[in-house]
Parts: structure tokens; sequence; C-alpha cells
């Protein structure tokens, strides 16, 4: 290993530096002051636990993000925690065990053995909310509402919310009697939308069987499409309809409050299909081909901790968050000169107290970005600027 070696870091892992630490920091205190006035109550969940309590039920997909470990005391497997959402779906569910509508938030970091998509980090800082106890539209639109706020707050304006409902998938599934197997493909290839590919994975399905499936991948855009979908669905998938229900219910809710809000619809949206159960949502700025924000609703993950609820949620990466918006400088700061004295240390307490930054002059030495200074004046501590020095 050669000197240079010691500075590199794993792909996908990153360091955070003082002015985007700040950033990072000031925007999750924000975020969590913004959930504690809509009722949201802190939790933080510990980075590892034992894989079988982390993990269970939760699919393949988690599984395969998460890195695993040897408990030195127990000898039993850790997982270093990829996603959240689930531990406090266990808090939820045991530790808390509370009747009624529950509210919770959360904020830490995760780790994830590769990137979710190309330009993803690692390590992400988890920040989101869940709502348990209600399985409601309501709920849903609250969350959703929720999550919006959470990028107005961060800064973001022109957001584009995409809408989906994996129950339309599930229909559609049901009425096609696939194998298991060819579940597989097909899901596969309508997640990468890919036609060809699905043609391909359907090509000895009955074509009345097949012609639904197809339709899921052309079936994105404005509003029309759930218009689209009722007329195509009707006939060949009724248990569609529902969900095509619930999708324009809630689009509705949420043009009243926000009519100049953009609404996306993708009925092939397969994100976290093995974890979600109903509603699936994400948000979309300019520049960015990722979401900054994604959720949904999950029912009854709690059910392998001896209490199924009702649950929805969404989570955002603070760090991408962060990139999303200008990086605020701070303020400058005041140099105190390196001497002892009770009216100084009155004074110093003062300005700290009042949110100014005030650093140690230690050998005489201005910090660069000190704008004023502490000096005494005819016997009194007073601050100064030192444009007027000099």
């Amino acid at each position: 290993m050669t000197m240079v070696d010691h500075w590199l870091l794993p792909d996908g892992v990153e360091e955070i530096l003082p002015a985007q630490a700040a950033a990072v920091e000031r925007l999750r205190r924000v975020l969590l002051d913004l959930y504690r006035g809509w009722g949201y109550r802190l939790v933080i969940p510990p980075l590892v636990e034992f894989t079988e309590s982390l993990l269970v039920g939760l699919g393949e997909d988690l599984d395969l993000l998460t890195f695993k470990l040897t408990d030195q005391l127990s000898g039993r497997t850790l997982g270093i925690r990829a996603d959240i959402t689930p531990q406090v779906a266990r808090m939820d569910a045991h530790s808390l065990a509370e009747e009624g509508i529950t509210r919770l938030c959360y904020a830490g970091s995760t780790l994830h053995t590769r990137p979710k998509s190309l330009l993803a980090s690692r390590s992400p800082i988890q920040l989101g909310a869940e709502l348990y106890g209600d399985d409601s539209a309501g709920a849903d639109i609250e969350i959703v509402r929720l999550m919006l706020a959470t990028l107005r707050a961060a800064g973001l304006r022109d957001i584009t919310l995409d809408l989906g409902h994996v129950g339309i998938y599930q229909a559609v599934l049901v009425k096609a009697g696939l194998s298991e197997t060819q579940e597989k493909t097909v899901f596969d290839a309508l997640q990468r939308k890919s036609v060809p590919d699905l043609k391909l994975a359907l090509r000895n399905v009955q074509p009345e069987v097949a012609s639904p499936i197809l339709a899921l991948v052309d079936l994105h855009g404005d509003a029309a499409v759930l218009d689209e979908a009722s007329g195509l669905f009707a006939d060949s998938v009724p248990d569609a309809l529902e969900p095509l229900q619930v999708l324009k219910g809630i689009a509705s809710d949420l043009r009243r409050e926000l009519p100049q809000l953009g609404i996306y619809f993708d009925l092939g949206e397969l994100r976290g299909y093995n974890y979600h159960t109903g509603l699936v949502f994400a948000a979309y700025v300019p520049g960015s081909g990722q979401a900054v924000a994604n959720g949904g609703r999950y029912n009854d993950v709690g059910a392998v901790f001896g209490r199924a609820r009702p649950a929805t949620g969404f989570n955002v990466d603070v760090k991408a968050l962060v990139a999303q918006i200008p990086v605020q400088v701070d303020a400058g700061a005041i140099s105190r000169p390196d001497v002892q004295a009770e009216p100084l240390e009155q004074l110093i307490g003062e300005l700290r107290a009042a949110g100014e930054i005030v650093i140690n002059r230690l050998s005489g030495e201005h910090d660069p970005r000190c704008d004023r200074e502490i000096v005494q004046v005819d016997g009194e501590w007073q601050v100064r600027s030192l444009s007027n020095a000099l």
C-alpha cells in the first residue's frame, strides 16, 4: 500500500467537509422541527441489529443492500442498517405498541453494500416520517403533504410529484395467472420498461392475458392516463379500478391545496414492489435524474413482530437534498484575545448565546473567518469591525 492509498475512501462513501456538514446539520434541525410541528415524535433506532429482526419479511432487495458481520459477544449475525424505515416499524409494533395513530420521525446514517443507482451514495443520511394505525387515503395525503413541505423547507420549489399504486400491477398479475418464473421475468422487464423483453417473457401467454401487462409500459403521463387505464381495465381487470380511483382522489385533494403542483402518474411503477402495498410516490426537481424523496404505503410490516398495522411514510437522503441547494455561508466570526477576564468572558457568553461565533486568537493569529474582534477600550470590552481597525 502506497502513501496515496491512505487517503482513499471506498467507492460511494464520502466524507463531509465543514461547509457541507454545516448545511446538512442545519437542514436536519429544520426538518425535525418541522415534523415536530406536525405531531411526529423523534426516535433513534440502533445502527446495527441482529439480521433476523432487521431483515425479516422485507424482501431480497434490502437483504442484498445490507452489510453483515458477526457479533463478537453472541456469535450471531448483525446487520448494519441499510434502511431505517423497517426499524421504526419494529419500534411501533413492539417497543411502543400504542393504540390508535402513531406518528414517528427519524434521522440517521445508513450504509449500502452497493449504490441504489449510478450516482447514489452508499452512505446516505436518511431522514423521514412514518404514520401508523390509519389505512385511509387521508393518511397517505398527510404524508405526501409533509414530504412536499420537507422539500419546500429545504428551498426547493419546482417539484414534480410522481404517483403510482402497486395494487394496479397486483390486479393485472393475479388476472394473468402466470407461473412464479414468468412473474419474475415480467417484473424485471416491466421495471426496466423494456417492451422487447416483456414481449419475449409473454411469448407463450394468451394475447388477452398479455395485453393488460404490456399496456402498463405506456400508462404514464398526466391525469388522462387514469381515464385511459380505467377504459382498458374495465372489463379485463376490474380489480384495478379501485386503486385507480384512489389515485384520482389523492391527486384531486393535493391539487386543491397545491394547484401549481406538477403531478405525473406512472401505473407501471414497481419501486419497492416487494415492500409497498398501495400508493407509491416520489418527488423530482429539475436537473436531477434521481428522486429527491420517495415513499408509499407498506401495511402489515409489523406483523413479523406480532402486531400488523397500517403504515405509510417517506424518506429523503439529507446529503442528496443539500446537493440540490446553494450552500449557505456562515456569517463572519468574532476574534477574542487569548486572555482571561470575567467581564470578557461574560461578553463572550452573551455573544455565543445570541448565535455569534467567537474564536480564541491563539498566538495572536486571527482566524480568517473573523470579520470582527473584541478589544478593550477605556477598560471596557467591545466588539469592533476589523475593517475599522485597519
